[in-house]
């Protein structure tokens, strides 16, 4: 990413000639495209300071080679990349060279056919027969989506669960949600498509986003006196949230999981929070890889989470360009870098 708002430029990058403690290196199989990175294109929370710089935080490689101190994966290891930490040695970012000038890099970057990534920005899993479009998913949106709903939420079979936005994360809520016995799931989107797929894997009731007024007195008629006890916003959108928030029950437990544009701001009247409503902003579920990945991983195992509902539209690294377009207009499901994969 050179500049914010313009397309990502696809080219050679120079990698460090050596490993520093506690990074790896590795070999990305496929990568997620999350709406986090849409936000940095865009600069949603703002102007961006380390331009130019590599994108991408969820993602399945195969490790190549271990630098000094990293005892959790050896090489020929499968691993699973992630943006929240887990176990292991947080080395210093990489540092590699583009046009000859440094290149920015965090922890782990998964928009890049090698990366060099911290050792507890990845996870070891069996070398299995995995779907390469689905392992992606357990570095951010499938950890996301359980610790939203276990550790922000706390949720339990008997909440009724209002989620605004069913794209990737708003979908594997609603997977989520039924595999831990919540059957009253409401969802409301702009996209009539996407409001579909999410009937199909099972949510009871969509509304059509509109605007606020007609939207809110929709929800309400929808709930009658029974309001939501866990409402969830992935969008970011400021109306969205204010709907969030006074469509709920008194003891509600709003979680906010989308991140506004910077400078927008969402009014709430805020009495409500004095007599048990909880608002609160996710980071990522408060997942714990090293914990949530296998939980996670046995489910899909076992057949308890499964995917021939779920869509993934898939890419070439030269494409990524394209996969971005199709994850702003509002197409269902995740958008996923293929690099084995040629245009």
């Amino acid at each position: 990413m050179e500049k914010s708002s313009n397309p990502l430029i696809i080219s050679e990058i120079e990698l460090p000639s050596d490993l520093l403690n506690g990074q790896v290196l590795v070999e990305v199989i496929t990568s997620g495209l999350c709406g986090a990175q849409i936000n940095e294109i865009e600069a949603v929370k703002g102007p961006d300071k380390f331009l130019p710089h590599l994108l991408g935080h969820e993602g399945f490689a195969n490790v190549l080679q271990i630098g000094p101190g990293v005892t959790n994966v050896a090489p020929g290891d499968q691993v699973v990349m992630h943006w929240r930490p887990g176990i292991g040695i947080q080395s210093l970012p990489p540092v590699y060279k583009y046009k000859g000038a440094p290149l920015n890099a965090g922890w782990v970057t998964t928009f890049n056919n090698h990366a060099i990534v911290s050792e507890n920005r990845i996870t070891k899993i069996s070398s299995a027969n995995h779907d390469k479009n689905i392992i992606p998913l357990l570095g951010c949106a499938l950890t996301t989506a359980l610790g939203v709903l276990k550790n922000d939420a706390q949720i339990i079979q008997s909440d009724s669960l209002l989620i605004f936005g069913v794209g990737g994360v708003g979908l594997l809520l609603i997977k989520i949600a039924k595999i831990l016995g919540v059957e009253n799931i409401t969802v409301v989107d702009i996209y009539k498509e996407k409001l579909e797929k999410a009937i199909e894997l099972g949510a009871s009731k969509t509304i059509l986003f509109t605007d606020k007024n007609q939207t809110s007195n929709s929800l309400l008629e929808s709930f009658g006196s029974k309001l939501p006890t866990v409402v969830i916003d992935t969008t970011g959108n400021t109306i969205a949230i204010e709907i969030c928030y006074e469509i709920s029950a008194p003891n509600a437990r709003v979680i906010l999981v989308g991140v506004p544009t910077h400078g927008k701001k969402a009014s709430i009247y805020t009495l409500p929070l004095h007599f048990g409503k909880i608002l609160k902003g996710s980071e990522g579920g408060h997942s714990r890889p090293e914990k949530d990945i296998p939980y996670l991983l046995k489910l899909i195992e076992t057949d308890i989470l499964y995917f021939n509902d779920y869509p993934t539209q898939s890419f070439s690294l030269n494409e990524v360009n394209d996969a971005i377009s199709q994850l702003k207009s509002g197409v269902a499901g995740r958008m996923i870098i293929d690099f084995t994969k040629r245009p």
